[in-house]
């Protein structure tokens, strides 16, 4: 008789579920010998990436690193923040406590230019344009603020930052506003309907300069980065280029 049988042999075992991980008995012991105040006073003084890494120790230890005031506090800390407000789309926003994560917020005014910004507050053009999505100096115009890159971390001292998803930087930050506070929800639906109203305005003028349709405008807007002067010189190179291969 087969010793294999007809239920029970090796490629019925193999596919049968793993057994589940045997808990650590050594963060069991820890975990019991650590009062839940005092593991919280430990772990929230860890860097970011250590605090992650001490959430897959045991499930004690996993409550307490994934609590917000635990990540708030370990992501302020290397930079003085006193408080952040907001919450980030995914929890791995708190795992980088770079300066990258920060900006300040620069209401743009009649008369504002990328390298008269970025002399104010002693930053280069380059970064101003690189955290704003920018691909020209003239993208400034389209915009109601720009993200100011941290050059200087002294400013954050006992800071309150917000947390906001730029759609225009395409980035979530932590912003600092000089001011003190932002006069109101920066992605409010009267700002998101003023902002398609104004897109809609320079696809118009666009698409009429340019004698296309609505898709061949708002391309070549994408590739310029909203930047209708842009659009209309990529317009006119792709147009010459297409002109001298057809000529050949």
């Amino acid at each position: 008789m087969d010793s294999r049988g007809a239920g029970g042999g090796p490629d019925s075992s193999a596919a049968a579920d793993p057994p589940s991980p045997e808990p650590d008995p050594a963060a069991a012991a820890m975990d019991a010998r650590l009062p839940a105040d005092l593991l919280r006073a430990v772990l929230q003084r860890l860097p970011p990436i250590d605090l992650a890494r001490s959430a897959c120790v045991c499930r004690a230890w996993h409550a307490v690193a994934s609590d917000r005031a635990v990540l708030e506090a370990a992501f302020c800390a290397p930079w003085g923040v006193r408080r952040v407000v907001g919450e980030p789309a995914t929890q791995a926003f708190w795992r980088a406590a770079s300066l990258g994560r920060f900006a300040l917020s620069h209401a743009v005014r009649r008369g504002d230019t990328v390298p008269g910004v970025a002399l104010k507050y002693s930053v280069q053009v380059t970064d101003i344009k690189r955290f704003n999505n920018m691909m020209s100096d003239h993208g400034i115009h389209s915009r109601e603020r720009l993200l100011i890159p941290i050059s200087n971390p002294d400013i954050l001292l006992g800071s309150t930052c917000y947390i906001e998803m730029d759609h225009n930087a395409k980035r979530e930050v932590a912003v600092f506003y000089p001011e003190g506070r932002p006069s109101g929800k920066t992605e409010s639906s009267a700002n998101i309907a003023s902002a398609e109203r104004r897109s809609r305005r320079i696809l118009e003028s666009v698409k009429r300069s340019l004698h296309v349709d609505d898709g061949t405008a708002a391309y070549y807007l994408s590739v310029s980065q909203g930047d209708p002067r842009a659009a209309m010189m990529e317009y006119s190179e792709d147009l010459r280029w297409e002109q001298q291969r057809l000529g050949r």
